[in-house]
């Protein structure tokens, strides 16, 4: 009796072990359901919390867990580290995250912001070297750039030519101008290896492409001739023809008389005019009283400028002057006779807009006939103005 009663309370047994393995596998489906469902939404819903402006900084050496809190105290709260980590995985991104600063957006899901910082698509900063500027208006510039690191504010012209391997070398004239993009990160001093990087390869192709019979030995004094035509004209047109009057008068041995170079002679005594006794005062940079270049550049020279230097426009002109017509433009002449003609225009032109002022008085009439032009200083003015009074 008792061994043909056995076999059906074991069936009874196996039949709750068989139910209650069924219920455990629903009720671990269902959690896996609803594990892979809750990953599902954190992984692609919107990162609400964050700020419209905030950004994500990521440093070198940073670890996963480092940028996921600077991520928590941005306001993104959502999603456990181990979701944020499975995530990471997921897209490759756990040992790939890249340095640099990301934007953040409350439309932004983690899955996306992963694969951003994965890519490396950060926020790109923009800073601008002006043609024409100089070394001081340069670093000035570099000093209020923000977020470049800042390694040059105690560091003077020869430690800063030093750290980019070029000892000796006066700075000015070294770097491009033109807009460079940097991130977070980069230093003042990475910006410049790039300007100066720039420079050297606009020189390169000017010298190699340069024309036939220029009077120019170098490339370096390629670079300081077109630092003067950068500070003679605004007008891209008129650069090849400035260029060639200045390289016909270092063939035939005339001076260059131009006043860029005497203004930079005169440093921070410059005041805005350029007087007599200033044109008369021997520096190194006074091509009134020096022949030839000036020993370095005077401003930074664009890749038009430098191409200029090398090309310069045929012609006969030796002379030019502002028009004095708020263009900008200038007036070329050949000879001497010529120019004091449009220096006399430029000064009748002045004065019945103006009245009898001083038409040769620097950046106020500048800025008074409205051009880029300089216009004539007052050797010049004089000279012409003489002229016309001798000639009635």
């Amino acid at each position: 009796m008792t061994d043909s009663a056995s076999p059906r309370p074991r069936r009874r047994i196996g039949k709750i072990l068989l139910g209650g393995l069924v219920i455990v596998a629903l009720l671990a489906g269902l959690s896996a359901w609803f594990l892979h469902a809750r990953y599902t939404r954190f992984a692609d819903a919107p990162l609400a919390g964050l700020s419209t402006d905030g950004t994500l900084v990521v440093a070198r050496g940073d670890s996963f867990q480092r940028v996921l809190g600077r991520l928590r105290e941005a306001g993104a709260v959502q999603g456990h580290e181990l979701e944020w980590r499975l995530l990471a995985r997921e897209l490759g991104a756990d040992a790939r995250i890249q340095v640099g600063e990301y934007p953040l957006d409350p439309k932004t899901t983690p899955r996306e912001l992963l694969v951003r910082m994965r890519d490396g698509k950060v926020i790109h900063h923009r800073f601008t070297i002006v043609e024409g500027w100089n070394i001081r208006e340069l670093r000035a510039a570099l000093g209020r750039a923000t977020p470049l690191v800042q390694t040059l504010r105690d560091i003077d012209d020869a430690a800063l030519m030093d750290a980019l391997g070029k000892p000796g070398v006066h700075p000015e004239g070294r770097f491009l101008p033109e807009t460079y993009l940097y991130t977070t990160g980069d230093s003042d001093m990475d910006l410049l290896r790039r300007a100066n990087t720039a420079l050297e390869a606009a020189l390169d192709r000017a010298w190699e492409s340069r024309a036939e019979g220029l009077e120019l030995k170098d490339r370096e004094q390629v670079l300081v001739l077109a630092s003067i035509i950068e500070k003679e004209t605004g007008i891209a047109e008129e650069r090849p023809a400035i260029s060639g009057v200045f390289n016909r008068r270092l063939k035939i041995g005339m001076r260059l008389q131009t006043d860029p170079t005497v203004i930079y002679g005169m440093g921070t005594a410059y005041d805005g005019n350029i007087r007599r006794s200033d044109l008369q005062t021997d520096t190194p940079y006074n091509t009134y009283t020096r022949d030839g270049l000036p020993p370095t550049p005077i401003a930074m020279a664009g890749a038009a400028a430098i191409h200029a230097a090398t090309h310069p426009a045929d012609g006969d002109a030796l002379y030019f002057v502002a028009v004095g017509d708020g263009s900008g433009r200038h007036v070329f002449s050949p000879t001497y006779a010529a120019h004091n003609v449009a220096v006399r225009e430029y000064v009748r032109r002045y004065r019945s807009k103006f009245g009898q002022g001083d038409a040769s008085s620097g950046n106020a009439a500048e800025a008074a006939v409205g051009g880029d032009a300089a216009p004539p200083n007052a050797i010049e003015v004089e000279a012409a103005t003489g002229a016309a009074e001798s000639d009635g």
